[in-house]
């Protein structure tokens, strides 16, 4: 899903959030909104760990670039994963932040909006025949990587 959508998105959720439940704080609020929306930096990081190219402008071309790529190679029925990996977006990540949110609530409200990121990204994937792009676990991408470091 395009970062507009998240934005737009993420500010209906959270505003649905605080007309249910006024009593959550704006500094709460906030973390929601905020973790909706920038658990997307892994992408950047990616882009940036893989063209050395820190411009932002950049980093979504070339995720403009990926998208089309997946999508020609779903048309010749290739399904393949993502190159890049977005651990934010893992369930261990997702876990290690919900288990923080014990020591910290900060953190259940991190957890909350990228939760709700999540389930946006993964509605979107299905919904375009594409959730076989993502990696959802970070073991399993870890264990093909040491793998395929063997074979070499």
């Amino acid at each position: 899903m395009i970062p507009r959508y998240h934005i737009l998105l993420g500010a209906a959720f959270t505003f649905l959030l605080w007309l249910l439940t006024p009593e959550i704080s704006y500094y709460y609020l906030s973390l929601i909104f905020l973790s909706s929306v920038f658990i997307d930096l892994d992408h950047y990081i990616a882009s940036l760990i893989k063209t050395k190219n820190p411009s932002l402008r950049h980093s979504l071309k070339y995720h403009d670039e990926l998208i089309a790529k997946h999508k020609k190679d779903i048309k010749k029925g290739i399904r393949r994963k993502f190159d890049d990996f977005h651990l934010f977006h893992t369930i261990e990540f997702h876990i290690l932040i919900g288990l923080l949110g014990v020591f910290w609530s900060g953190f259940f409200y991190i957890f909350i909006g990228m939760m709700f990121h999540s389930l946006l990204d993964t509605i979107d994937l299905a919904r375009k025949k594409e959730i076989h792009t993502r990696e959802f676990f970070f073991f399993n991408w870890a264990r093909k990587k040491i793998k395929n470091k063997k074979e070499k």
